[in-house]
């Protein structure tokens, strides 16, 4: 989606007028890194309410080495065992991911290890809040992947990162912003109803929530971004974001879906872009 998004940008990030960017469901950072490699933004706000999510990225700021020391060990590991033993090695830390053990960097390193050994790299959590995702079949999955966390790092030094909610960007924002919206999904079916990223999910009055934040910040002057399902996959009539959006611009965009127990249902699928640099006719 990065391409089609780029052609979103403000023209305001594209000139450098932007000096800030927010991300507050910062999630994989993927639109962060983007623009933080292409654009002379100065300072980056990123925000999310997963707490290991957060550990993680402050770790990686803090001290690389640290962490590439531990994932290489995690590496050496793992290549050596036979597929039984990495399944039997994979749960272990699991285990131990959920009962919080270790410093922060061990913690971060494990996090790591188990998004780059679980099935299809899907974070999910249950209603305790406990990662429960299985263990992926991989022959030979990059976890200590040195360049890429050595240029993290280098991106990450302009950032400042907390656990917090997505309404704490309100209270950060400063002049010549742009926020990128990034929530978890609202489900386009019953059966595809998976926003667990977080113990406390993501329903329809946490939607309108982001919503009322969006207008608010567009009053502050700030160029906004949001990016989501698209209801109508399913039903045409479902005006949901079109109601609580209408007074900005709302462009549907093709997107790639990866997971789904179905792998025939897997495929194009339209997502929404919302914009306010142009306030829809």
């Amino acid at each position: 989606m990065l391409s089609r998004f780029e052609e979103l940008y403000p023209k305001e990030l594209k000139i450098g007028i932007i000096e800030n960017y927010y991300e507050p469901f910062v999630g994989s950072g993927a639109v962060f890194f983007d623009v933080a490699q292409k654009y002379k933004i100065k300072n980056a706000y990123l925000y999310d309410t997963n707490e290991v999510l957060i550990l993680t990225y402050q770790a990686l700021k803090e001290n690389v080495e640290n962490l590439l020391d531990i994932l290489s060990r995690y590496q050496k590991k793992y290549d050596k065992f036979c597929p039984e033993k990495r399944k039997e090695f994979y749960y272990k830390e699991r285990d131990a991911h959920n009962a919080q053990k270790g410093d922060r960097f061990i913690r971060a390193a494990r996090t790591i290890f188990l998004n780059k050994t679980c099935y299809n790299g899907l974070f999910r959590v249950n209603a305790s809040g406990f990662f429960n995702t299985p263990a992926g079949i991989y022959k030979k999955p990059l976890i200590c992947d040195e360049k890429n966390l050595i240029a993290v790092n280098n991106l990450l030094q302009k950032a400042e990162i907390k656990k917090a909610d997505f309404s704490e960007v309100e209270r950060d924002l400063k002049p010549f912003s742009f926020v990128y919206f990034d929530p978890p999904y609202r489900p386009i079916s019953k059966s595809a109803n998976f926003n667990a990223y977080s113990k406390d999910g993501f329903d329809d009055k946490e939607q309108e929530r982001l919503a009322e934040l969006f207008n608010r910040l567009d009053q502050k002057g700030a160029k906004l971004a949001l990016s989501n399902s698209d209801p109508k996959n399913i039903d045409p009539n479902d005006h949901f974001f079109d109601s609580l959006y209408q007074s900005f611009t709302i462009k549907r965009v093709p997107a790639t879906r990866m997971i789904n127990s179905n792998v025939k249902k897997r495929g194009k699928i339209n997502e929404i872009v919302v914009t306010n640099y142009e306030k829809a006719k």
